[in-house]
């Protein structure tokens, strides 16, 4: 294994699970294994979500943002360098048979995919694992459901998300956070460029579905600007999306970790003034967060977008439809 873990004797759970995970692959800049699960779905902790489960695919995620909070995630799994979340893919195994039985179950809830790792990332062009995910979606009926991604792979699944959207509610949420190129290159070096994001907005759009922007998370002094807030709105409705979300940057202790080295590279002005504030906590509270979600909501308002994806009447054929809390999908802003 490339890169070892701490003795076999110390891990236990998750942890003892992705050691003994095979390698299926490798690339110059990740090595891909398939993880043995027992669940696909998560119930989500957090009350305040408009969701009540979640999927994630994949454990991991190649596209390398310097600011992902997910990192954190790879600890549990005995990998205690941030760097390794990137560089080391687990695709879990047989997620679309686990999930069909836990469905079964007549799960009540919104269910998102995609909240800690991207489901479009590079590894899904090699497993396809959310595409057997989605396959199972579109035999059910009733269910809401959510996909997040910085990837427009997304515009490879068109036909399977229409027939998921015509019995059930789907709503798609492509992220954003700058039209700078060369900034989001250095901010998320191997997601796809902002243009290409957009284009697969325009091209879901085309489809019928139901497709949003999340501008997530804005950065102070790097993306919160009314110049770069307005270009991603204005082309976020020329590309036919209807509704733009934003949240601030949520930067946990793991994340620093990357973010802070980051910005002493290529904002060295920034890194101490990101370090007296995010030192004290993860979130950014107070006086800034109402600056930014009036900035955007005025942004919102200029552009005639909505806030969030709308509540949809579900869409059934008869008997049993499995989403009794109708509330909106994910709030951001």
């Amino acid at each position: 294994m490339l890169f070892a873990l701490e003795p076999s004797s110390k891990l236990v759970g998750i942890a003892r699970l992705a050691e003994q995970s095979s390698l299926l692959a490798s690339k110059p800049r990740a090595d891909y294994f398939e993880l043995p699960t027992r669940s696909v779905l998560n119930r989500c902790s957090n009350r305040g979500m408009p969701f009540q489960w979640t999927i994630n695919p994949y454990r991991g995620c190649e596209l390398g943002c310097k600011y992902c909070y997910a990192r954190y995630t790879h600890e549990f799994m005995g990998m205690t360098d941030g760097v390794l979340f990137e560089r080391k893919i687990y695709s879990k195994q047989e997620a679309a048979a686990i999930l069909r039985q836990e469905l079964s179950r007549h799960l009540e809830g919104a269910i998102a995919i995609g909240t800690s790792t991207d489901p479009y990332q590079p590894a899904e062009r090699r497993f396809e694992t959310t595409r057997s995910i989605l396959e199972v979606f579109a035999e059910q009926q009733g269910r809401s459901l959510s996909i997040t991604t910085k990837s427009d792979l997304v515009t490879r699944d068109v036909g399977l998300l229409k027939k998921i959207h015509a019995r059930n509610e789907l709503s798609i949420n492509v992220t954003v956070t700058t039209t700078d190129t060369v900034l989001a290159r250095k901010l998320e070096p191997f997601a796809p460029r902002p243009d290409l994001r957009l284009k697969a907005v325009a091209l879901l759009a085309a489809a019928g579905l139901h497709v949003g922007v999340f501008v997530s998370p804005i950065m102070p002094l790097l993306t919160d600007s009314i110049a770069n807030l307005d270009a991603i709105a204005s082309e976020a409705v020329g590309s036919g999306a209807k509704y733009f979300a934003s949240g601030t940057l949520f930067l946990m202790p793991s994340a620093q970790k990357q973010f802070f080295p980051f910005l002493e590279k290529h904002y060295p002005s920034l890194a101490e003034r990101y370090k007296a504030r995010y030192g004290r906590e993860p979130y950014l509270r107070g006086d800034y967060e109402k600056w930014i979600r009036e900035r955007v909501r005025k942004i919102r308002r200029a552009h005639g977008l909505g806030l969030r994806p709308q509540a949809l009447p579900p869409k059934r054929e008869g008997g049993h439809t499995h989403s009794s809390n109708r509330k909106q999908l994910p709030l951001f802003a």
